[in-house]
């Protein structure tokens, strides 16, 4: 299965967006609802979301939206202050905040909470260099409990296209990565599962990326034929 780099990823939602119209809070919600079912998946509860902004914090945050329709005890805590939320990842904390959904912010919210499963959604395929600030020190506290985590389409702290660490990393339980795996991921040696977020082939084959749907049916039936 193909791999892409940060930069191939970058302009895979850019032709998804401006040339094909499918907008960040479809694919976000996609993201979202896969997550969601993984986390159901590990069986173990309650659930705490750990969320920045962008992208990769929306879809936690929307994931905690399904988990919270479906009656899991969710908690939210943020590496900022609500109010430094902008963007799509904005807009999915509002709709947990009219749901009454906790949402707290800081190390001190993540000390309370009783850390049975974590949603690992603090930072996302653009990270450049180490993970800072209360971001750091969320994934620092977190690291030292034994709570089953998920992340959310790289582990936050570690490059996706080379796979190094320059700084403080989530060590998952498992990793559901989003549309294609990322390069940097070969280094993650943890349980990986891809989520189909509804970008066409169309998208990968205008930027020239090797595509061949892994999910399509006649896929896994080749793929069970040839194991």
């Amino acid at each position: 299965m193909t791999a892409v780099t940060t930069s191939e990823m970058v302009a895979v939602d850019r032709v998804a967006v401006d040339e094909f119209g499918i907008s960040l809070l479809q694919m976000m919600e996609n993201a979202g609802r896969n997550l969601a079912w993984h986390v159901r998946d590990m069986r173990t509860r309650p659930v705490t979301v750990l969320a920045g902004n962008g992208g990769n914090g929306g879809g936690g945050l929307c994931a905690a939206r399904h988990l919270a329709n479906r009656d899991i005890p969710i908690s939210v805590v943020l590496d900022r202050r609500p109010d430094k939320l902008d963007g799509a990842a904005r807009t999915q904390y509002e709709t947990l905040a009219a749901m009454d959904v906790p949402v707290n912010h800081g190390v001190d919210a993540l000390i309370t909470q009783d850390v049975s499963t974590v949603v690992d959604s603090l930072v996302g395929y653009g990270l450049d260099g180490p993970i800072r600030g209360t971001a750091a020190e969320l994934v620092e506290t977190l690291n030292e409990t034994s709570a089953t985590v998920v992340s959310l389409d790289v582990p936050s702290g570690i490059d996706a296209t080379t796979g190094t660490q320059p700084g403080p990393c989530i060590k998952p339980t498992r990793v559901v990565t989003l549309a294609l795996p990322k390069t940097g991921l070969s280094e993650v040696k943890t349980d990986l599962y891809l989520a189909d977020i509804g970008i066409p082939a169309a998208v990968y084959e205008s930027l020239d990326i090797q595509y061949s749907n892994p999910f399509d049916y006649s896929y896994w039936v080749a793929l069970t034929q040839h194991s």
